[in-house]
C-alpha cells in the first residue's frame, strides 16, 4: 500500500501531463467493453496543482457523472480539493443528498461536471491512481453464489471482498477500512458490482487492472464446458437470411406493442453469443434472475422479455401474436414491480421491455434513439458474458428486487439521464424519404434530423444517398441517417428497402414520397415511352412506395404521416408537359384516396405543391432545363429569373422551402390535417387552387 507523498508529486503538473495520462488510461479502459460497461466505471488521479491564488493544492481528478470512459476528454473530469474531502472519513454516515451538496463545494472549477457517484470511493483510498471497472470475468465471480470462496482460489489473500451495498458514503468507507485492514490487498471485489484496483503511476494502475482481470478470465476459461453452456443447446439458430426475414416481419409489430405514450427505435442483434444464449436450455429461466450489474438497470431494466417460441415448428404470424400478448404481460409485470417498490414522488418509466430475446432469431432492443437502443443491446451482451462465467463457476445470483428498484430509480442515476438533450418534435420517429440524394430529399432529411428524426434515404443513386447519409451522421451522430438503393418502379426493390428500414430502426413513422423525374414535349410529340416513363416513376412509383409504407404503419398501429411531393403542375396544365402534369395530378389524387382510407388508422396523407426547384435538383440538371426554356422561348440560364418574375411574391423557391412544408405536415402541428394540398410556389396565380 502506498500513501500520497506530497513532497514528491509529479514535476510536470503545470502542463497537465498527469491529467492527460488519466484521460488516456480512461479511454484505453473504456474502449474494451469486456472491461468496462458503456457509461459505467470511473477512474481518478491525485495530483498537486496551483489554485487561483498560486498555492499548491492536492486535488483529485475523477470522472464526471454522465460521461463514458471510452470517449472522455479532460473537460469530463472534475477536480476536487482533497483537504476538504479527507475530514469526511471521520463521519459515521452521510446521505446521498448531503454527499452531492458537499462535493459541489469541494470542486476546483464550479463549471465542471458533477463528480461521479463513487467519488468518495476514490478519495478515501490512499492511492495516487485508482480504477473502478466492471469486467465480465470479475462480475462473473462477484455474481457467482460461491464467489468469495472462488476468489480465494484465484487471488489468495490479495483481495478485499465487500458485500453488496449501493454506492455512496457507506460503501466508500467500507472499502477504505477493508483495504486498511489487509496489508496484502491489491484489489477490491464488490459483490454483484465490480472491481477496484490502484497503482503508484497511471501506467501501473492500468497494468494492475488488466492483470487482475486476466487472472479471473483464465480461471473461468479453465472451467468452461462449451457444450454445457446455459444448460446445452435447446434451439438451433435459424439461417442468417431467415433470421433477418423474421426480424423484419416482427419488428414493426414489436414497435407498436412497446409504444405507450412514446415511440421507440428498435435494433436487431443476432451475434453469436446472443444466438447461443437464446438457444440454451436454461436461458429462459436464467434470464429472469436479474441484472448482471447495477449499471445495466437503467438501460436494460431488471429482466428482459424472453419469448417462448419454437423456431422449428411455429410460424411468424404466430410469433407476432405471441409478441403482442407477451409484451402486454411484461408491461403489467413491470407496473406491478413499480407498485411494490416505489417511493413517494417516483414516476414510472416506460413499462415496455428494453431487451427482447427470441430463440433461433436473436435479440431486439428498444430505446428512445438508435444509439440508446444500441446501448441496451451492448449492456445485454455483457450480461450474457457474466451469466456464462457465473454459471460456469456455480449459480448466477443478482440483486434482490428491491435492491434493483432502488438502483433503477436512484436519483443519482436518474441525474445522468437528465444530462441527455431534450427530445424534439421528431425524436423517436423514423422518416423514409425517396429521392433522398436529391435537393428536396436531402434538405428534408437534414430538416427532420435537426429535430430528432432518424431517416432512411432511398434513392436509385445509391452513392449520392450514401454521401448525404454520411454528411448527416457526421453532424448529428452515428446512424441517424441510413442510405438504401431503391428503384421506385420495382415492387421487390421497394419491399426490400422497407425491410431494411425495419431492420435498421424498427419501422417507419413518416413517409416522404419525393422521387421523381420530368420530361417536356408538345402533346402530339409525346411518345408512349415518355408517357409510360412519367406514369411509372411518378404514378406507379408513388403507389408502390405508399402502399408498402401504409402496410408498415398499419402493422405498427401507432399512426403515421405521409407527405407527397407533387407539383404546381398537379393542379395546373403545364405547357408542353402533358405526361409530367398528368402524372403529378395522379399523385395528388392518390394522396387523397390514401388519406380517406388511412384516417381510421391514424395515418395522415398530405401533399406539397412546389414549383421550379432548380437548386440541387437532378431533374433540372437534365434535359428538362433546356426543354422548359424552349417551351417559354428563353435561354436556359434565364429560367431562374423567369420563374421568379412570374410569382406574385417575386421570389424563387428553394429545397429548404419545400422541406419546411414537409416538416409541417409531418409534425404535431398538423396532427388533425389530412387530404390537404399546400402550394409552395411563391404565388403562381394560374395554379391557385379553386
Amino acid at each position: 500500500m502506498s500513501n500520497i507523498d506530497n513532497s514528491n508529486v509529479f514535476k510536470d503538473i503545470q502542463n497537465n501531463s498527469q491529467l492527460e495520462k488519466l484521460v488516456r488510461r480512461s479511454n484505453q479502459i473504456g474502449s474494451d467493453r469486456t472491461v468496462c460497461n458503456w457509461g459505467g466505471g470511473n477512474t481518478s488521479s491525485k495530483m498537486v496543482i496551483q489554485d487561483f491564488r498560486g498555492r499548491d493544492v492536492e486535488v483529485m481528478y475523477v470522472k464526471g457523472s454522465g460521461s463514458d470512459l471510452a470517449s472522455m476528454k479532460a473537460s469530463n473530469f472534475t477536480g476536487l480539493r482533497m483537504e476538504d474531502i479527507k475530514p469526511l472519513m471521520e463521519r459515521d454516515s452521510m446521505t446521498d443528498e448531503e454527499m452531492v451538496s458537499y462535493l459541489a463545494q469541494c470542486m476546483v472549477d464550479a463549471k465542471a461536471p458533477r463528480a461521479s457517484i463513487e467519488t468518495l470511493l476514490h478519495a478515501f483510498l490512499p492511492f495516487q491512481h485508482i480504477d473502478h471497472t466492471h469486467p465480465d470475468s470479475i462480475i462473473s465471480l462477484c455474481c457467482a453464489d460461491r464467489g468469495k470462496e472462488l476468489a480465494q482460489e484465484i487471488f489468495g489473500d490479495r483481495f478485499v471482498w465487500v458485500s453488496y451495498i449501493r454506492p455512496g458514503f457507506t460503501l466508500s468507507k467500507m472499502i477504505a477500512e477493508g483495504v486498511a485492514g489487509n496489508p496484502n490487498a491489491e484489489l477490491v471485489l464488490m459483490e454483484k458490482h465490480g472491481l477496484v484496483t490502484w497503482g503508484d503511476t497511471s501506467e501501473e494502475c492500468y497494468a494492475q487492472t488488466i492483470k487482475v482481470i486476466k487472472e479471473a478470465e483464465a480461471f473461468i476459461e479453465a472451467h468452461v464446458e462449451q457444450e454445457q453452456l446455459f444448460g446445452g443447446e435447446k434451439y438451433k439458430a435459424l439461417p442468417a437470411e431467415e433470421r433477418k426475414r423474421v426480424a423484419a416481419a416482427i419488428m414493426p409489430v414489436i414497435r407498436g406493442a412497446v409504444c405507450d405514450s412514446k415511440k421507440m427505435i428498435l435494433t436487431f442483434d443476432d451475434a453469436e453469443d446472443v444466438l447461443t444464449f437464446v438457444g440454451g436450455k436454461n436461458s429462459a429461466e436464467l434470464s429472469q434472475v436479474g441484472a448482471a450489474c447495477p449499471d445495466h438497470l437503467v438501460h436494460t431494466k431488471v429482466v428482459p422479455l424472453f419469448v417462448d417460441w419454437t423456431p422449428d415448428t411455429e410460424d411468424v404470424e404466430g410469433l407476432k401474436s405471441r409478441l403482442i400478448e407477451e409484451i402486454e404481460a411484461y408491461k403489467q409485470r413491470y407496473a406491478d414491480y413499480f407498485e411494490r417498490n416505489h417511493n413517494d414522488g417516483d414516476v414510472m418509466f416506460e413499462a415496455a421491455p428494453r431487451v427482447i430475446l427470441i430463440p433461433g432469431v436473436g435479440m431486439i432492443n428498444t430505446g428512445k434513439s438508435w444509439a440508446n437502443s444500441r446501448v441496451s443491446g451492448a449492456l445485454y451482451h455483457r450480461a450474457i458474458a457474466v451469466m456464462r462465467g457465473a454459471t460456469t463457476l456455480g449459480n448466477f445470483v443478482s440483486l434482490t428486487e428491491n435492491e434493483s428498484y432502488n438502483v433503477e430509480y436512484w436519483p443519482l442515476e436518474l441525474y445522468k439521464l437528465s444530462l441527455a438533450p431534450a427530445e424534439a418534435e421528431f425524436s423517436r420517429k423514423v422518416a423514409f424519404i425517396t429521392g433522398g440524394a436529391g435537393g428536396i430529399g436531402s434538405e428534408t432529411a437534414r430538416r427532420l434530423v435537426q429535430e430528432g428524426a432518424h431517416v432512411v434515404l432511398a434513392d436509385l443513386n445509391a452513392e449520392g444517398a450514401k454521401q448525404v447519409a454520411e454528411e448527416i451522421n457526421a453532424v448529428y451522430g452515428e446512424n441517424m441517417a441510413y442510405a438504401v438503393k431503391m428503384d421506385v418502379t420495382d415492387e421487390e426493390a421497394v419491399r426490400q428497402a422497407y425491410t431494411e428500414a425495419a431492420i435498421q430502426y424498427g419501422g417507419v413513422d413518416i413517409l416522404v414520397n419525393n422521387a421523381g423525374l420530368a420530361t417536356s414535349n408538345a402533346f402530339e410529340e409525346t411518345s408512349l415511352k415518355e408517357w409510360n416513363l412519367n406514369m411509372n416513376v411518378l404514378g406507379t412509383g408513388y403507389f408502390l412506395v405508399a402502399r408498402e409504407g401504409f402496410k408498415m404503419m398499419k402493422a405498427q398501429n401507432t399512426g403515421g404521416s405521409m407527405v407527397f411531393v407533387g407539383s404546381k403542375n398537379s393542379i395546373y396544365a403545364g405547357k408542353n408537359a402533358s405526361a409530367y402534369s398528368s402524372a403529378k395530378a395522379l399523385e395528388a389524387h392518390l394522396a387523397r384516396c390514401i388519406a380517406a382510407e388511412g384516417g381510421p388508422y391514424g395515418i395522415r396523407v398530405n401533399t406539397v405543391l412546389p414549383d421550379a426547384i432548380l437548386q440541387g435538383s437532378a431533374i433540372w440538371n437534365s434535359s428538362w432545363r433546356n426543354e422548359r426554356a424552349a417551351a417559354y422561348g428563353i435561354e436556359p440560364h434565364e429560367l431562374e429569373e423567369y420563374y421568379r418574375k412570374r410569382t406574385t411574391l417575386l421570389v424563387n423557391i428553394y429545397p429548404r422551402d419545400i422541406a419546411e412544408g414537409i416538416a409541417f405536415f409531418a409534425s404535431s402541428k398538423a396532427e388533425k390535417t389530412t387530404g390537404c394540398m399546400l402550394t409552395i410556389d411563391g404565388g403562381v396565380p394560374a395554379a391557385f387552387t379553386r
